[in-house]
């Protein structure tokens, strides 16, 4: 049985989403002790009770503390991954995102192709957005070999969440490729989304694009760029959120995002989505901050060494990295590369 330390590094859900994933991957039991510690409300939130649940159906496994402020989980993986059609519902505002994240490794190890219904919370700080999911992580992994999309049926924001996404994954053929990327090129062109719900009449997303071209602007991307406007109505509460990626001379594409939030103006939002965007590519990284630490589980699983250039080194990059060293792969920092020797799982 692994032992697994969720106060460690970051202490955050990540941890316990990623790292029940490895072990159902790896057929083997996990017990995870002071889960999310450190945080203000120490112990699983309903996201992370949802994704426990979610990776134990996957694997017909079995796991024992999945509730709500529980620090101590003992999860023990089934025979198979098992895809097909499935829902999974989070019951609060948590991110369907990051239920998504964890999902995925999983599923491109199954044995059918995985069509999941994700119903919770869309847009919301501390969890990646659906369009850098969509836009930035999926094409990163696409060479490696994963065959995956994600839909947004229905946005949701705080408090209610009522959103939802829809996950269709193939199983991989083979085993992953390993992901090389180091140096990031010159920006060819920069696209993005600026999804408002319930907005229109503030025009939100109009003056969320246009203060985030501006600000790019002035920072020196004289490249195209091109935002595109979304007025949404189907979700249950009014909310908003930005999305851009810059597309490189090398053929990477780096990402940045915000959600909105009460008091969070449309004009700081283009500027905070360009702002991070923008030290990001002038780091010279060939990823962006967010596309850093959730590579670090697929090259895990790939045959061979990745590598990759970050704008920093997070928490989030080093507590991925310790977590892929417990389940056999070789993972380390060094300046600003993230290297990982995978264990080469194959279906």
């Amino acid at each position: 049985m692994t032992l697994l330390d969720g106060s460690r590094h970051s202490g955050s859900g990540t941890l316990v989403r990623f790292g029940v994933a490895l072990a159902a991957l790896r057929g083997e039991p996990l017990h995870i002790t002071h889960a999310r510690a450190r945080r203000p409300k120490p112990g699983l939130r309903a996201q992370h009770v949802a994704a426990l649940k979610a990776c134990a159906e996957l694997c017909e496994g079995s796991v024992e503390g999945a509730e709500i402020g529980s620090q101590e989980v003992r999860f023990r993986p089934g025979p198979r991954i098992r895809g097909g059609v499935r829902s999974f519902v989070i019951g609060t505002a948590g991110s369907t995102t990051m239920l998504a994240l964890g999902l995925l490794p999983m599923a491109c190890f199954a044995d059918s192709l995985l069509d999941a219904t994700l119903i919770g919370g869309v847009f919301q700080d501390f969890a990646p957005s659906p369009h850098h999911f969509q836009h930035v992580l999926l094409p990163a992994l696409a060479p490696m070999g994963v065959r995956a999309t994600l839909e947004i049926v229905r946005a949701g924001y705080p408090p209610a969440g009522e959103g939802e996404l829809r996950l269709r994954v193939e199983p991989v053929r083979g085993a992953l490729a390993p992901f090389e990327r180091l140096a990031a090129g010159a920006v060819r062109r920069v696209d993005g989304v600026a999804f408002a719900s319930h907005l229109a009449e503030a025009r939100v997303a109009t003056r969320m694009a246009a203060s985030c071209r501006e600000a790019l602007v002035a920072g020196g991307i004289d490249a195209d760029i091109a935002i595109e406007c979304v007025e949404d109505a189907a979700s249950a509460q009014p909310g908003a959120s930005l999305a851009v990626w810059a597309d490189t001379s090398a053929g990477f594409r780096l990402g940045a995002d915000r959600a909105g939030a009460h008091g969070r103006s449309s004009e700081s939002i283009g500027r905070h989505v360009a702002g991070s965007l923008l030290a990001d590519l002038a780091s010279g990284a060939a990823t962006d901050r967010h596309l850093a630490d959730q590579l670090v589980l697929f090259a895990a699983l790939a045959r061979g060494r990745s590598r990759w250039t970050v704008p920093q080194v997070t928490d989030h990059v080093e507590s991925n990295a310790w977590l892929a060293t417990l389940f056999g792969a070789r993972a380390r920092c060094e300046g600003k590369v993230v290297e990982v020797e995978g264990i080469g799982l194959a279906r």
